[in-house]
């Protein structure tokens, strides 16, 4: 039997979740959709843009969703199997650091790094450092059970903004399913990101992300469950800091503000430079949580990303 496959273009998106949404498409099981996906704050950041644009940015405007998506058969208690063939990125990418969002209160100025990813496998970084690019939609998710509109973040057990970074090409995720005919969305296109995106932002970008759909019937999931390939293994391993507090978000702000410490001392990086590297490139992780009262965090960053 073959499958048909279709495309939802740029021009067609929307901002908030809603179990009212029209779908812009209807499919069957198995089915393909390539959805071309605009850049997160919706173009409000280009070429030309300067750190001080961040202050003058629209809320309203954030998480552009391509789609929804009617899948039919889709009920209350099933399972949508979304299969990632491929996603792809634009030349141009960014990272903001944005004054009262991030993990660390104390970069109290915007900070906007621009991207060029027109090598499509590493984009440049300050002082030979090169990143490493892994593409994946940061928003994947279907329509809550709840009557209103609601914000694409935080995710819930609708999926939504996850930014799980493993979900890149020949990845599965299972959402489960709370409506007739799920209503499928996805958005929010990076080209690279660490475990936490801690500085707000991955590399943001526009891009595609072509998706197969099916139906896991009566599987009666609690929330998202993924398989992925995963990374390889850095050729010169990590290097990791820590942070340990009774308290987890702050365990979590003390490795990342040790790998800041790091990275500005070894690479001559500015603060604001390696908050973003850490943003787009290192991950942080709950490396021990049993030994009450105290947390330990780790923030670890791959060696490969550096020159000899």
């Amino acid at each position: 039997m073959t499958h048909l496959a279709h495309t939802i273009d740029r021009k067609t998106f929307h901002y908030k979740w809603n179990r009212a949404h029209k779908p812009v498409l209807k499919i069957s099981d198995g089915e393909t959709v390539t959805f071309d996906i605009n850049d997160v704050w919706s173009w409000g950041i280009k070429k030309t843009s300067k750190a001080e644009d961040l202050t003058r940015l629209d809320l309203e405007k954030l998480y552009p969703l391509a789609g929804p998506v009617y899948i039919e058969g889709a009920e209350p208690g099933d399972a949508l199997v979304v299969e990632v063939l491929d996603v792809t990125f634009d030349n141009f990418g960014w990272t903001a650091v944005v004054p009262g969002f991030g993990i660390l209160d104390e970069f109290q100025k915007p900070y906007l790094y621009k991207w060029d990813l027109r090598n499509k496998k590493v984009a440049p970084f300050e002082n030979g450092i090169k990143i490493p690019l892994s593409p994946f939609c940061g928003v994947m998710g279907v329509a809550p059970d709840e009557k209103g509109s609601f914000n694409v973040a935080p995710p819930g057990k609708h999926g939504g903004n996850m930014d799980i970074r493993y979900l890149t090409k020949g990845s599965t995720i299972k959402i489960p399913v709370w409506i007739p005919g799920a209503l499928f969305s996805a958005g929010d296109v990076h080209a690279a990101m660490g475990d936490g995106e801690v500085c707000l932002c991955a590399i943001e970008c526009a891009g595609a992300a072509k998706l197969r759909f099916h139906l896991d019937k009566d599987a009666r999931l609690r929330g998202p469950q993924y398989t992925t390939p995963g990374d390889k293994k850095p050729k010169k391993g990590y290097y990791g800091t820590t942070g340990i507090s009774p308290d987890l978000w702050k365990a979590m702000q003390e490795s990342v503000r040790n790998m800041i410490s790091y990275l500005t001392k070894t690479y001559d990086l500015t603060a604001e430079e390696a908050y973003v590297l850490c943003s787009v490139a290192a991950d942080v992780r709950v490396h021990e949580a049993v030994d009450k009262p105290n947390w330990l965090v780790g923030t670890m960053i791959s060696r490969d990303l550096f020159p000899d």
